[in-house]
């Protein structure tokens, strides 16, 4: 059956012809055809030559580009580009360290499987579909993982697209054991993570490295992790010898998952304590005693449309912990929000501080970890932007 074909508008065919994976619906002339959510579809140019294939999307973003170089998407292609990032990630280390086994093993479009993240759990595979076309892959793609990552102890693939995937997905395990609730190892601490009520895949693994560098910092402070959930950021700081650490989240369920990370690793879980609260309420409560504070928050502008809103919901956030935090102290502070860029996220800083009268240095730009490579066509990819500052007062 011959495909749906999104002709191109004469002079929108730029980012097509640089590789970008998304074909925006402004971008396109007509469609021939009658596509449906999740269909193969033909990307061609305005003089009708064949440019790209992806799926089809009922949405601004009405085409994920697959591939730019073949016409053929069958399973003989999502191996081999399956097979390119687990080698990777192989050739990286990641299956081989005895202190971390949990890691990214798809990265959407920093590896050419756009509308796909896959989280390897010590030896449950998460898979999470961002695009219904990729979705419908999922019977394919299982028995794909179970042939390449068996050398690898592959126990378990489980569907986490429920709230990712219009049209009914349901969280559930597609292939082998099924546990209620699974340990990792991230820098030798130990870690519970819920599959079926986790948010995003179970864990926010971008942060690995961003979390170890709290545990250099640590030492002697008293820290503030907000938007804590399971404690990722508290366990660390613990781990680096902080005198205290409190770990804020809405969640109750976050911070009850936290307390059990804490009791599983520490002796004396004294120093710390776990509070049920709405992140910027609570900010107004707190003693200017708190030397290192770390905001990881949800992201707040989901697209451009919210961008303004959002960045003021950061600018608020930012500039109640810089108000807050102790002479000195360390400010950690993060988006990952996509439609927010790198200049966007250091002039909302900017105004904090202003707003605050705080003086501020930045020590360093915090990305996410290597396991989420960016294609250097899609600087989309590049989500996650995250600032340590100094503040002091004027």
């Amino acid at each position: 059956m011959k495909r749906a074909q999104l002709i191109i508008s004469a002079g929108k065919e730029k980012a097509l012809l640089r590789r970008h994976p998304w074909v925006f619906s402004g971008a396109v002339k007509r469609v021939v055809g009658n596509p449906e959510e999740g269909d193969l579809v033909d990307v061609c140019l305005p003089d009708g030559r064949w440019a790209a294939v992806g799926h089809y999307q009922n949405d601004s973003i009405v085409c994920k580009v697959l591939s730019f170089d073949t016409p053929e998407v069958d399973a003989a292609f999502f191996k081999a580009r399956l097979l390119s990032a687990i080698q990777y990630r192989e050739r990286l280390g990641f299956f081989d360290r005895e202190d971390t086994n949990a890691f990214r093993l798809i990265h959407a479009e920093g590896d050419a499987m756009p509308g796909l993240v896959c989280d390897w759990y010590n030896g449950v595979l998460v898979m999470q579909a961002h695009s219904v076309g990729m979705h419908r892959q999922f019977p394919m793609l299982t028995g794909l993982f179970a042939q390449l990552l068996e050398r690898h102890g592959l126990r378990s693939v489980f569907d986490k697209s429920e709230a990712t995937v219009p049209g009914g997905a349901e969280n559930r395990y597609l292939w082998g054991e099924e546990p209620a609730e699974w340990e990792i190892k991230e820098h030798g601490l130990r870690l519970l993570i819920n599959f079926f009520e986790g948010q995003k895949t179970g864990f926010f693994l971008d942060q690995r490295e961003n979390r170890k560098l709290v545990e250099t910092l640590a030492r002697g402070r008293r820290v503030l992790n907000c938007f804590g959930y399971t404690g990722g950021f508290s366990l660390a700081a613990l781990n680096g010898e902080a005198e205290y650490v409190e770990t804020v989240d809405i969640s109750k369920r976050a911070i009850e998952l936290c307390n059990r990370n804490v009791e599983l690793n520490f002796a004396d879980p004294s120093r710390h304590c776990g509070v049920v609260a709405d992140v910027l309420k609570y900010l107004d409560t707190v003693a200017p005693t708190f030397d290192l504070i770390i905001l990881d928050p949800p992201a707040f502008a989901k697209n451009h449309r919210s961008l303004q809103q959002g960045l003021k919901g950061y600018r608020s956030i930012n500039q109640r912990a810089m108000e807050k935090i102790a002479p000195g102290g360390l400010l950690m502070t993060f988006s990952c929000s996509q439609a927010v860029s790198v200049d966007d996220f250091k002039t909302m800083c900017f105004t904090a501080a202003a707003n605050a009268r705080r003086q501020v240095r930045i020590v360093r730009q915090l990305p996410h970890a290597m396991d989420h490579p960016v294609s250097i066509y899609h600087p989309e990819g590049e989500y996650l932007k995250g600032l340590l500052l100094e503040v002091e007062p004027w």
